[in-house]
């Protein structure tokens, strides 16, 4: 059992997220950190720009995670629990994970719960970000990381999922005719072979939401696929929508269910590029609405923040990192 002076002091929390340029200045250093260091071609960082200029300059996504971070926070401290603060870092902008967990050292916190603001696991995505917490509470010394994999099936996250589905079918003319597409950021498919859950993941939140609202037909699609020599996992949102149109389908509604907030992948691949195609076929494409700050949104990364500080102290505060599918969110009201 937890001795008084833990369960009295300060939890911290590790939000972590993609990150995005706080403007067009920070562009270029943003597009080199992704590519490792390696500059963009003159055409490669020109075509980066022109999304941005096209949902308006820049990204929202930095404002709207603060304010998920800033959210979560209030709602773990005044549920009764620990205490909590949350640290937001992020994978290839200020501040950088590193830099949170730094952060965390120096204000004393000597156990925090990861959770990265993506419902499904990959070893290349949320492993990752994983990994790059774990080296810095190494240097830290004396932090302990409680990491959550995934929360794909949070019976939270399924509702909200369930209810921006319904609200969005509402906009066509026939709901019973419209197909849904569930979608999410696509990863180099060699993550199939290695076992990776990922794929496995994003198709067992799509088929529970279309089990809950019976659905007569879904299916999945990915997303803003890197552009290396890799073969990504697919078909891609565009190729799938050519094919819809095809087959006669007239009316589609795509869950982009993968992101949790809006940002470049959502507001302008989905937006403006897939509704520009969808338009071209003649197909009435309408998407649901990201989550981002919505309170019921935040309860739910509060509950899977507290079912995971629940199962370290079952433990014996003893785990570290948590392998695939041993402890996850999806877990929370079991």
């Amino acid at each position: 059992m937890a001795s008084q002076q833990t369960a009295q002091s300060t939890l911290g929390i590790l939000l972590m997220a993609y990150g995005t340029p706080r403007n067009l200045d920070e562009v270029e250093a943003y597009y080199t950190h992704i590519r490792h260091g390696r500059p963009p071609t003159e055409q490669q960082l020109a075509d980066l720009m022109r999304r941005y200029h096209a949902i308006g300059g820049i990204s929202p996504l930095n404002d709207i995670t603060a304010a998920e971070a800033r959210e979560l926070e209030a709602a773990l401290n005044r549920d009764g629990g620990r205490p909590c603060k949350v640290y937001l870092g992020m994978k290839h902008a200020h501040p950088f994970i590193a830099d949170a967990v730094a952060r965390m050292a120096a204000d004393g916190i000597t156990e925090a719960v990861t959770l990265v603001l993506a419902p499904h696991y990959s070893a290349m995505s949320v492993g990752q970000y994983q990994k790059n917490a774990d080296e810095a509470a190494t240097a830290a010394r004396g932090l302990t990381l409680w990491h959550v994999d995934s929360w794909h099936l949070h019976p939270k996250f399924l509702r909200l999922i369930e209810s921006r589905v319904q609200s969005a079918l509402a906009r066509f003319a026939n709901p019973d005719d419209v197909l849904v597409v569930f979608s999410a950021h696509s990863l180099p498919a060699r993550i199939i072979a290695a076992g990776d859950p990922y794929e496995r993941q994003l198709h067992e939140t799509g088929d529970a939401v279309a089990a809950a609202l019976h659905l007569p037909r879904h299916r999945f699609a990915w997303q803003s696929a890197g552009r290396t020599a890799d073969t990504w996992l697919g078909p891609d949102i565009l190729e799938v929508l050519r094919e819809l149109a095809a087959e006669g389908t007239k009316q589609v509604l795509l869950c982009p269910v993968g992101f949790v907030s809006d940002h470049l992948e959502v507001l302008y691949d989905v937006d403006i590029e897939a509704q520009a195609l969808a338009r071209e076929l003649g197909v009435q494409l309408e998407r649901t609405a990201s989550l981002n700050a919505d309170p019921a949104f935040i309860e739910t990364l509060r509950d899977v923040v507290r079912a995971r500080e629940v199962q370290a102290a079952a433990a014996g505060r003893t785990s570290d990192v948590v392998r695939p599918g041993s402890q996850t969110g999806d877990e929370a009201d079991a």
